[in-house]
């Protein structure tokens, strides 16, 4: 293959052996189906295989890509998935290993909707459930702590998070305003400590790696610009069209767009705005049922944010419009899920090869790290909302069997780094004997 100017550049390339298309799709398709764990997992398990036994991608090309994928929106591991996919086969081979990522945990979890919409009230289901609120919240809970231990180094931190928590869980301030809020917060801090002088890193493959040839020409980015941004409205537009302004498609298709832009952070960071939106505002599912459905997604394969996927097909089952309820709840599932992915490639096939070009400014990485320390914050907000389900629910006093196997399940995870698959099955059993046997 011939270098051009769009052709991506894989790192070092000694001792590195890059795999046929073939090979690369067929490791994609195993990773969909075994990438449990949440981001860190996944990201994890991409490195020891493409970096360490495959060797299919240098070291320094793996963190580089990383680094970009953490600067957007949406999901990291499914974008960083996506990135080394273009790095290895440029546009087809970003495409399926993006989709690959996310398919299989998309069709699984429409099984388990399905399921659940149907014997949602079956004993065995209730004990489920009942047993997967309590691992749930102790999830998040040590997602709380891994991530604060990370992000909370310093006074000015300490201070985002607080404010972040105080601003979402007193005030409901919207998701977006606290991230700007956040960001420019970092971005002024590390400029008054810098003099107001960026100094760019002296490597230049930590910078982008290559000279500006390998920049893409204006009119290939308006290709790639149009086109992406076509395609993932087009669905939306069509929905529009045939059923209204009014219709649960329309406002899904347009609701999880606007929060695919703005889930910097991962999944945990987003939950609660859309927690807050689809149950209080739009009213498509109630708060136990959004719980259910992060249990679900921790139960799957793939990205967290799949949770997304039971939201938009509860959503479209509770209020057809005239369609028959499960045909709804598909087109549903099917529309959250285009557009909360559908942003990813386009981030990717678009600014990679103008976005690497930041890494090495100081101010743009005091930014990123003060809405790390806001994404803290967020998800103790969220632990907060989902708590009082979990430990009170419908308001009563406190369900101490619920209590003792969140902090079984919290202490297993910090102390003894019990999986998250072996938390949710085990808490899951519990719960169904619980219920079975009184």
């Amino acid at each position: 293959m011939g270098k051009d100017s769009t052709e991506p550049v894989l790192g070092n390339v000694a001792n590195l052996r890059p795999p046929t298309f073939g090979e690369a799709a067929r490791f994609w398709l195993k990773l969909g189906l075994i990438s449990f764990g949440g981001p860190a997992g996944q990201i994890s398990l991409m490195h020891q295989e493409l970096v360490d036994k495959k060797r299919w991608i240098s070291e320094e090309r793996f963190l580089h890509a990383l680094n970009y994928c953490m600067l957007l929106p949406g999901p990291e591991a499914q974008q960083l998935a996506t990135y080394i996919g273009w790095a290895l086969h440029q546009t087809r081979g970003g495409l399926v290993a993006g989709i690959l990522f996310v398919l299989p945990a998309s069709i699984l979890l429409w099984g388990l909707s399905w399921i659940y919409v149907a014997t949602g009230h079956q004993p065995w289901m209730v004990g489920l459930f009942y047993g997967l609120k309590p691992a749930v919240l102790a999830i998040v809970a040590s997602a709380l702590v891994r991530l604060g231990k990370k992000a909370l180094k310093n006074v000015l931190m300490w201070a985002v998070a607080v404010g972040a928590f105080v601003l979402i869980y007193a005030f409901r301030a919207p998701f977006p305003l606290i991230v700007l809020a956040a960001a420019l917060t970092g971005f002024l801090s590390s400029f008054f400590a810098a003099g107001g002088e960026a100094k760019p890193s002296e490597n230049k493959e930590m910078q982008g790696g290559t000279s500006s040839k390998s920049l893409p020409a204006l009119s290939a980015v308006l290709r790639t610009a149009a086109l992406g941004l076509a395609l993932w409205w087009l669905p939306v537009v069509v929905a529009r069209v045939l059923g209204g302004a009014d219709s649960v498609l329309f406002k899904q298709g347009v609701f999880f767009s606007k929060a695919a832009m703005l889930t910097f952070g991962g999944a945990y960071a987003v939950l609660p705005y859309v927690s807050q939106q689809a149950v209080e505002t739009f009213g498509w599912l109630g708060a136990s049922q959004m719980l259910d459905g992060l249990a679900f997604a921790e139960t799957t394969p793939g990205p967290l944010i799949i949770v997304l996927e039971f939201v938009g097909f509860l959503g479209a089952w509770n209020r057809p419009g005239g369609l028959e309820p499960l045909f709804a709840a598909t087109l549903g599932a099917l529309m959250t899920v285009w557009c909360t992915f559908a942003p990813s490639f386009v981030w990717i096939f678009l600014g990679a090869p103008f976005v690497e070009r930041l890494r090495g400014n100081p101010k743009i990485s005091g930014a990123l790290t003060a809405v790390t320390a806001a994404v803290v914050g967020v998800i103790l907000n969220l632990g907060c909302w989902f708590g009082r389900d979990v430990l009170f629910p419908k308001g009563a006093g406190l369900d101490w069997l619920a209590a003792c196997l969140t902090v079984l399940a919290f202490v297993g995870m910090v102390r003894w780094k019990w999986s998250a698959v072996r938390v949710i099955f085990g808490s899951g059993l519990i719960g169904i004997l619980c219920i079975l046997f009184g």
